[in-house]
């Protein structure tokens, strides 16, 4: 086979897979229809406990640490600053509309070691785990202050904090 036609036939396999990647994304955003898009943060958030640098990295369905949520402003990675108020907790992710997480819906955070496609040093991530609409989902942070974060956000939602690595 010459250069030509090998690298042809790589570069027709990428645009498949690349298609197959994308279809398996759309088919996923259809199936999670009926999850509620995240809410964006109130005009008023109360008083700001807390700003916490780090990665935003996944949210899934609660208790299925590989069934990635795909609604609007959670299906990717991203470099974000949590900012924890007595209203709840604003995520900003760079391209998407904020959001946030409303106080009234957390039920537990906790330290983390993995979810989807990301595994780090043990309780590395922090898993916040709220409802959003009348789903139960876990949202999987890697900040850079952990300890800071989850003492922040049990003064403004009533929650556990066992780590969930064991």
């Amino acid at each position: 086979m010459d250069k030509t036609l090998t690298a042809s036939l790589i570069i027709v396999l990428l645009f498949v897979l690349l298609g197959l990647a994308a279809l398996g994304w759309r088919n996923r955003q259809k199936r999670q229809a009926g999850i509620q898009t995240p809410e964006q943060p109130p005009a008023d958030l109360g008083s700001v406990l807390g700003a916490f640098p780090g990665f935003y990295v996944a949210t899934t369905i609660a208790g299925d640490k590989f069934n990635r949520v795909a609604v609007r402003g959670l299906g990717f990675r991203a470099r974000t600053t949590l900012t924890v108020a007595t209203a709840g907790v604003v995520v900003p992710i760079a391209g998407q509309p904020d959001t946030f997480i409303p106080a009234g819906s957390i039920t537990a955070a906790a330290p983390a070691t993995w979810t989807i496609d990301r595994v780090v040093e043990e309780d590395g991530l922090t898993a916040v785990t709220w409802n959003l609409g009348d789903t139960a989902v876990d949202s999987y942070f890697r900040l850079q202050d952990p300890a800071g974060f989850l003492r922040a956000l049990s003064r403004t939602a009533p929650i556990t904090t066992e780590s969930e690595s064991k």
